[in-house]
């Protein structure tokens, strides 16, 4: 690596870190102060009588649920972020460049200032590998504790399950989950089996007095099981019902699961990976969503390296006088980006000439604005 470029992949990464730390630290202390009372304020739980139980606690568990909080969060900040954090950072590289009249100086030498910022979207596709590990390995992993509110404690909540769907349809209710035990009081679990692709059939019922998840046979261990088969007695044409014991049921349906299903905006936190397993399962209905997931997850990152090449021959100025203006309309030009982005994601499941696209609203931004990043550098004044 040759000494130019030592120099502004410095002056990158050290903007870079500034603005990450600058950025994190300000969505961190704004949603605090919004917050404080609700992290102040005594947790409550659910007993199994139904009864809500306030927990005692004192500064320390406060300062302790403030940081186990943000600590998980920071992950859902960063994938937020990380496209701005990148654009931000070449600005500020760039911006002390041109200040210090640096590219007239490197341009007079006969270096084109393409070279110059080649650096720069290495670095940035680099590092874009972290937002790829933060949204399939990290987030995922984290997101029992994402989905908490601001005055929970980690793995004391105590709530109610209703109608919850496993892979295998059935449909899981309980009226006393403990998260902290992984322990369902009161189990019901209606089977059913899937006849096509929009119709199930209940062949029967599951209930059990209490159900504790079973992490090593993949399962829900059952006390007091039984099973309600529905049969059909053709001579008679009536239903009978033959009951049998049962001390396991085998389903996908983690203690991890369950508090992420309880949120509408849950298939954000899953993998790649996760999410092509709840496809082969899916509904019509839940399928376009999982289609418009799985396509944002390649298209983020790919977003995110474009919003860079269409901001950084915008910021390639030889005049420091002129600096402003470029900031100004790189930032233009970004957030125009990200709000086509924005809205495409909102609009990817909505019915649109008697059609769902996901897959088109996921790449639109990328066809639009990827040929603009290419004449922009094309047209750059080197």
């Amino acid at each position: 690596m040759k000494i130019l470029d030592k120099y502004v992949a410095k002056n990158f990464l050290i903007g870079y870190v500034i603005v990450l730390m600058v950025m994190m630290g300000l969505i961190i202390v704004v949603d605090l102060f919004v917050n404080l009372d609700e992290f102040a304020e005594p947790p409550k739980q659910i007993s199994q009588e139904g009864e809500v139980i306030t927990v005692e606690d004192g500064p320390i568990q406060v300062l302790s649920r403030i940081f186990i909080f943000y600590t998980a969060q920071s992950a859902l900040y960063f994938r937020e972020c990380a496209g701005f954090i990148t654009v931000t950072a070449a600005v500020f590289s760039l911006g002390r460049m041109t200040k210090n009249n640096e590219l007239i100086a490197i341009m007079a030498s006969g270096v084109s200032l393409k070279r110059v910022i080649a650096p720069i979207i290495i670095l940035s596709t680099l590092l874009t590998g972290l937002l790829i590990i933060d949204q399939e390995l990290i987030i995922p992993r984290l997101a029992n504790k994402l989905v908490r509110t601001h005055d929970s404690i980690t793995g004391s909540q105590a709530y109610s399950v209703w109608f919850m769907e496993d892979s295998k349809g059935s449909r899981i209710c309980t009226g006393h989950y403990d998260e902290g035990t992984a322990t369902m009081t009161d189990l019901a679990i209606i089977i059913r089996e899937k006849i096509s692709a929009n119709k199930w059939k209940t062949k029967g019922w599951m209930k059990a007095d209490r159900a504790v998840y079973d992490y090593e046979n993949k399962g829900w261990r059952l006390k007091n099981g039984r099973y309600d088969k529905i049969s059909s007695d053709i001579q008679n044409s009536e239903m009978q019902f033959k009951p049998e014991p049962r001390t396991f049921y085998i389903s996908d349906l983690t203690p991890e699961i369950v508090p992420l299903k309880r949120q509408e905006s849950f298939l954000e936190l899953l993998s790649l990976k996760q999410l092509s397993a709840l496809e082969k399962g899916a509904r019509t209905k839940d399928l376009a969503s999982l289609i418009a997931q799985k396509q944002n997850r390649i298209t983020d990152p790919i977003i995110n390296i474009i919003m860079l090449l269409v901001a950084l021959p915008v910021l390639v100025c030889r005049d420091p006088k002129s600096m402003k203006t470029a900031i100004l309309k790189s930032f233009l030009i970004t957030a125009s980006c990200f709000a086509v982005t924005f809205i495409c994601k909102m609009v990817a499941t909505e019915v649109i000439f008697n059609q769902i696209r996901p897959e088109i609203w996921a790449w639109l931004p990328v066809m639009i604005f990827l040929p603009i990043a290419f004449i922009e550098i094309d047209s750059m004044r080197t």
